[in-house]
């Protein structure tokens, strides 16, 4: 399949030599043209925010506009109005201690911008996951290259309109996973993924090749702990919340619950009274949104369908979707007990409204068996216990923590997100997605008339003694 350029026909490699080209001719830009980049980035998304809530519903079947503006239009936003706030202090050089031994030279940090950076796009997010990265890349001074996905057409062509007039920082690239594999390979200064570990792994080796660094953004089995201390209907609003939207479909959604041995009655009549006060009353049942195609649908429904012939108990949640709508009718909303490791639904992250409850007759069970297990790409804690809130901040791996809420890190202006392990390898988003997309060069100035070298080469055995007096101890 063909690559599809916004601006022209163009072949991958043409696309990456223009931008190679244009860096090359603008290696550093000052804080003023960025900052008219951002500005106008976010001069196109206000612009046209009607428009890709439009698509994002279109390329879902159904996709509330609640769940849009919240998860990839604000959040994109808030970013942008942040990186420009403190942009110009984060291109300042940074002071560094010289220490005696580099009296009286001075050392400074320079982010240099790395070049041409690429960044491949999935198709839950696929707004703020294609402009979180985009955002502090250009912040950092680089160009861009966005591989958007094959799954979410039209809103690759309403990203258009977001990048319109920025050809010169910005080339958007669409293609099936061929056209993934090619991009992948060519020789970014930085290559951005967020997806499955799966793909993230066959990106990585890609960009291995060209010994180009990688920052993979992907996912897990994000647990949630229930303690005993916690109120129910509080723990299960903050469920709710990362469950339904976008019908789950989030790489830090909540993929399985630990509560109390003798709670597990409660949870799941309060789990499915407050989804019917939520989306089935007042009105409010169309913010219930769709799985995005067929293909995820049965995914789900094999996971359900496994677990289930190996003895899980479904617990349903009426489903809001009338069945004669089409896509996003195959997979209710539902709870799980009865789960064990040999269903593919405790092996595999979800990605979707399904969510198993398992229980514990002590807390320490639920921490060793989320500590045995792959590291999550988020991990929540329902207490108000500060022993445990302790225990889960240094005691456990995650890529973040969330006490008492669910999701909501990710939209942390001012705060890193990304994984460990193997639910990803560095972070973005504010300052530290800034220091992502830039080289830190370190700068040491000595004065012309410092004669440091030609002393200490004509007095090596002084230097020696001096070293072993002075500095070795």
């Amino acid at each position: 399949m063909k690559a599809t350029v916004t601006t022209q026909e163009q072949t991958l490699d043409e696309a990456f030599e223009s931008l190679q080209y244009v860096f090359r001719n603008e290696p550093w830009p000052e804080y003023q043209v960025r900052a008219v980049w951002l500005r106008k980035l976010k001069e196109n998304l206000l612009n046209n925010q009607e428009q890709l809530c439009q698509a994002l519903n279109e390329d879902y079947g159904y996709r509330s506009e609640f769940d849009s503006l919240l998860a990839d239009i604000l959040p994109s936003i808030q970013q942008l109005n942040y990186t420009l706030k403190n942009l110009k202090q984060w291109m300042k050089p940074s002071a560094r201690h010289a220490g005696l031994l580099l009296f009286p030279s001075s050392v400074k940090v320079h982010y240099q911008p790395v070049g041409v950076v690429g960044v491949i796009v999935p198709w839950n997010f696929p707004v703020f996951l294609s402009l979180g990265p985009v955002i502090t890349a250009l912040a950092a001074g680089n160009r861009v290259m966005v591989k958007m996905s094959e799954f979410t057409p039209a809103t690759n062509r309403a990203m258009q309109a977001i990048f319109a007039g920025m050809e010169n920082q910005i080339i958007l690239v669409e293609g099936d996973s061929h056209i993934a594999a090619q991009f992948s390979a060519l020789p970014f200064n930085h290559l951005f993924f967020t997806g499955s570990t799966q793909v993230g792994k066959r990106v990585a080796q890609a960009a291995a090749k060209n010994l180009t660094p990688v920052t993979l953004e992907l996912g897990g089995k994000s647990p949630v702990i229930i303690a005993p201390d916690a109120d129910i209907q509080s723990a299960v609003d903050n469920i709710l919340l990362g469950k339904c939207i976008n019908a789950g479909q989030i790489c830090v959604a909540p993929d399985y619950v630990f509560l109390p041995e003798g709670s597990e009655n409660a949870f799941i009549a309060t789990y499915l009274q407050r989804y019917a006060e939520f989306y089935q009353q007042n009105n409010q049942s169309n913010q219930s949104g769709h799985i995005i195609d067929q293909r995820q649908i049965q995914r789900l429904d094999r996971y359900l369908q496994d677990a289930v012939q190996k003895g899980a108990v479904r617990h349903q949640i009426q489903n809001p979707i009338q069945a004669d709508e089409g896509i996003g009718k195959g997979t209710q909303p539902c709870l799980l007990t009865g789960v064990n490791d040999n269903m593919l639904i405790m092996q595999e992250e979800i990605f979707g409204p399904i969510l198993p409850v398992m229980t514990y007759q002590n807390v320490q069970q639920a921490f060793d068996y989320i500590r045995n297990r792959p590291r999550p790409l988020a991990l929540y804690l329902m207490s108000k216990n500060s022993q445990l809130i302790e225990q889960v901040i240094h005691q456990s791996y995650s890529g973040g923590v969330c006490i008492n809420d669910t999701l909501v890190h990710v939209g942390a202006e001012d705060a890193p997100f990304g994984g460990t392990g193997e639910s990803g390898i560095g972070h973005y988003h504010g300052h530290e997605g800034f220091k992502t997309f830039s080289h830190a060069k370190t700068i040491v100035s000595s004065f012309a008339w410092l004669s440091r070298n030609g002393i200490i080469l004509k007095n090596r055995d002084l230097a020696v003694k001096l070293m072993k007096k002075v500095f070795l101890r």
